[in-house]
């Protein structure tokens, strides 16, 4: 029987020559070898990756035997069937022997309070009852382990990064779903070319990419269309998060291929909930009515001592944010550590001390977003309803807001016109002086002139009768089909002699209409009164 050497000799100059593998000790080809030592290497060994890519592999180099240990058989079919290589029989598979890896010190977890208090699982989250409370489509989704694309629209601090915080636990316990997260104000279009580049070889592998894009807004978009075809065709399960209306900044292509999610802000209650978790984690308890609201553990001294009344008038104050919230209540806690709490005792939180760590009300609003349109239209349809203790309200959360004063007078003078129009015809001349008046004096001097503005306007008659039949009018003129009818000739203008002999103008008098037997309407319109027919409409 011949040798393998022979064998090699007589086959031809490409197989002369073999190398044995320095890991496994196998024959393989010269121009494969490498690749092989590759995939054992990776297969077999897991200490210093790096040092073996900065300094090579010596392949002629043998290995000593007593540095080889057998693996398992369980180890050496995995093996085999990835390299898809026969086995040649004797053989064993050998590799470098693993160092004992110890159980890592678990450190408590530090960072921000906000970033510590986020929920692990849904059970865990606070609010959005109606986007994932029991029972809902999303929840029950989630519960699955089946990911929709989703966009998050909702406002700062209402759950949406503890919502994909959620999610990519779940990625964690199924190993066919892989989680990522990007943020649009750091990321650009190479970096999601990135993850959908490493997507498509998951996907080779049963393991589907989720890829969390937060402040999706920020993507104009030309940016937002690089997500569509992998979106489409199920490389990536998108998560996207906005505080904006994706109406407005997010592509309709992108729209159709997710469900938008709308989450509203946290409520007074949901937000004490997740205060008295916080300050649970801390270590600290919760005083009402002298007593502490929870039982202490055996041997346990609470770092901190917190006002119930306290606790509320912050979660009341955070307008539905729990980020501010919780950031406030960390700063006021940091401030009152007593530090060796078996010396000193607990320390106790006033409310004095809360209110430092928040100076003034937080409120939502954004003079180019949603709740800049949300606001004016309230106060339009307050003066409407001649509601003038909503119309002040709501002029006055507006200039809080940091609202343009010019903006809120325009809205005044449009309002004067379109609601009460001839009911008073004085207030679009008040309206306007509120106008002027707000351009001269600026603010704050102009706002009690905007309030008296508005308060006047919404105790005005109203009628819409003008308004009404414009729009009537306009509506005649979107529908009528061919060509306008042309101007009576009688109506015309006749400025020059020529269009005199053309009849422009000829039995043109100044008589009212019901005298001058002339019909003003274009010919075949007679019969056509806008006032009748907007008020026809509006009745039916």
């Amino acid at each position: 029987m011949s040798s393998p050497k022979n064998k090699a000799e007589e086959s031809g100059p490409e197989l002369s020559e073999l190398i044995n593998c320095p890991v496994c000790n196998r024959e393989f080809e010269k121009d494969v070898i490498q690749e092989h030592v590759n995939k054992c290497l990776f297969l077999n060994t897991q200490p210093e990756p790096s040092s073996s890519k900065r300094t090579g592999f010596h392949l002629q180099s043998p290995v000593s035997q007593d540095k080889r240990v057998k693996l398992s058989s369980a180890s050496s079919n995995t093996l085999s069937r990835k390299v898809k290589e026969p086995q040649p029989s004797g053989s064993h598979i050998r590799s470098i022997p693993q160092p004992c890896k110890e159980t890592p010190h678990v450190k408590e977890a530090k960072g921000p309070l906000a970033e510590r208090m986020r929920p692990l699982s849904l059970d865990d989250m606070v609010g959005q009852k109606d986007a994932f409370g029991a029972r809902s489509m999303l929840r029950s989704m989630l519960e699955q382990k089946k990911i929709p694309n989703m966009i998050l629209w909702g406002p700062p601090g209402c759950g949406k990064t503890s919502l994909a915080n959620i999610v990519a636990n779940i990625c964690k316990e199924d190993n066919s779903l892989r989680f990522v997260k990007l943020s649009a104000t750091m990321a650009g279009i190479g970096d999601v070319k990135e993850v959908v580049k490493v997507a498509k070889n998951e996907s080779q592998f049963k393991r589907q990419t989720v890829l969390f894009m937060d402040e999706i807004h920020r993507f104009n978009k030309l940016q937002q269309d690089t997500f569509l075809p992998h979106v489409e065709n199920g490389t990536i399960i998108l998560i996207g998060a906005t505080t904006e209306n994706p109406s407005f900044s997010l592509n309709n292509a992108l729209l159709s291929r997710c469900r938008v999610v709308v989450m509203e802000k946290l409520s007074v209650d949901d937000v004490l909930v997740i205060l008295e978790k916080a300050l649970k984690k801390s270590k600290a308890c919760i005083v009402e009515s002298g007593k502490i609201n929870r039982p202490l553990e055996d041997h346990e001294i609470p770092r901190c001592l917190v006002e119930q009344a306290s606790l509320r008038w912050l979660a009341e104050i955070c307008d539905g944010d729990a980020r501010v919230a919780l950031g406030a209540l960390e700063l006021a806690l940091t401030a009152r550590d007593p530090g060796d709490v078996l010396a000193t005792g607990p320390s106790v939180l006033s409310l004095e001390d809360i209110k430092d760590g928040i100076k003034r009300s937080h409120m939502l609003y954004d003079r180019k977003g949603e709740e800049h349109y949300n606001t004016i239209s309230a106060v339009q349809k307050s003066i409407r309803a001649s509601d003038d203790n909503a119309a002040l309200y709501w002029i006055s959360r507006a200039l809080h807001g940091g609202e343009d004063p010019l903006y809120i007078a325009r809205r005044l003078v449009r309002t004067a016109c379109e609601d009460i129009g001839l009911g008073d015809p004085n207030a679009i001349v008040e309206a306007v002086a509120c106008f002027q008046g707000c351009q001269q004096i600026g603010m704050p001097e102009c706002d009690v002139l905007l309030a008296q503005c508005a308060v006047r306007l919404a105790r005005a008659p109203k009628s819409r009768e003008v308004h009404d039949a414009m729009k009537e009018c306009q509506r005649s003129l979107k529908e009528t089909k061919g060509p306008l009818p042309p101007v009576p000739i009688h109506l015309r203008n006749a400025p020059t002699k020529l269009m005199k002999q053309l009849g422009y103008g000829r039995g043109y008098n100044m008589l009212d209409k019901e005298e001058s037997g002339l019909s003003y309407m274009p010919d075949g319109m007679e019969d056509i009164n806008f006032f009748h027919d907007a008020d026809d409409n509006s009745r039916g």
